[in-house]
């Protein structure tokens, strides 16, 4: 009778301690795409420091991960711009309160010239008159006759929105322009062609060359400062406040060594870091 009971609780003992070792937590995140290469690192880099941890991460653009959020398929949206009053009242209806934005990230948006295109400053009129096709022609900023194509970003895209809000107040993209889904792509139609104008994140500050915005550069101290016109932030939303391994990972994110590697992506992180 003892040594059976001995067996047993070995047994017990053994399953119980299996059952902790492959216990897994896991965090679903998706969202913008202009964030994915930073999510994806972050991902990577906390799971390393937390082999218990699971972190899957989905782009699709800010609306695409919003929607997600709302519909409980992830706990986070990572989201290049703010919630718009649709998704605010959709989360407000569902769970009774309005979710929270946590900052985690800065990003300039900069304007995409071709190589060979001699103009290279622009003021935020300019560009609101440019990519609302009120402006068509090069030659209006000097003597390069040529016609303007603006390349922008996807509906579902937080850059989109953003751009839209800041840049054109809320008026309509030109029907003319070219929509892309990526900023890689934006990057790449625009380096191919004189007389293309886009736009995207600063992480791309060496893929392409990049216009000034009123006489500002797109320098990492002006938007780390708040100088640079386009500056914005990246944020993670959720809709509660978070607890338990989903906070241990934001925590870890907003900490000095997670911004860190939100620099190391190419992005510019919440405060100057000291090395």
């Amino acid at each position: 009778m003892m040594k059976n009971l001995i067996i047993t609780l070995f047994i017990c003992l053994f399953l119980s301690c299996s059952s902790s070792q492959v216990q897994v937590k896991t965090i679903r995140i998706q969202g913008s795409d202009t964030m994915l290469p930073l999510t994806e690192l972050l991902a990577e880099e906390y799971m390393k420091k937390n082999p218990s941890v699971s972190i899957y991460v989905y782009g699709g653009g800010t609306t695409r991960g919003v929607r997600s959020l709302i519909e409980g398929e992830v706990d986070i949206c990572c989201a290049s711009r703010n919630l718009n009053s649709e998704e605010v009242k959709s989360i407000a209806e569902r769970y009774r309160n309005v979710g929270l934005a946590i900052q985690i990230a800065k990003d300039g948006l900069m304007i995409f010239i071709n190589q060979e295109n001699p103009i290279n400053d622009f003021t935020v009129a300019q560009l609101r008159q440019i990519f609302t096709g009120e402006i068509s022609e090069w030659k209006e900023f000097g003597n390069y006759e040529e016609q303007i194509i603006s390349v922008i970003r996807n509906p579902n895209s937080g850059t989109h929105s953003h751009f839209k809000n800041f840049v054109l107040e809320d008026k309509e993209y030109s029907k003319n322009a070219i929509v892309l889904s990526t900023n890689q792509e934006v990057i790449n139609y625009v380096n191919k062609n004189i007389n293309a104008i886009g736009y995207g994140g600063f992480n791309y500050y060496k893929e392409i060359k990049h216009a000034k915005i009123n006489g500002i550069e797109p320098t990492e101290s002006n938007i780390i400062n708040g100088i640079y016109p386009l500056t914005r932030y990246l944020f993670f939303y959720t809709i509660e406040t978070p607890y338990g391994v989903l906070k241990e990972f934001i925590d870890w994110v907003l900490s000095a060594d997670g911004q860190k590697f939100v620099k190391q992506s190419g992005y510019l992180p919440l405060w100057e870091i000291q090395y």
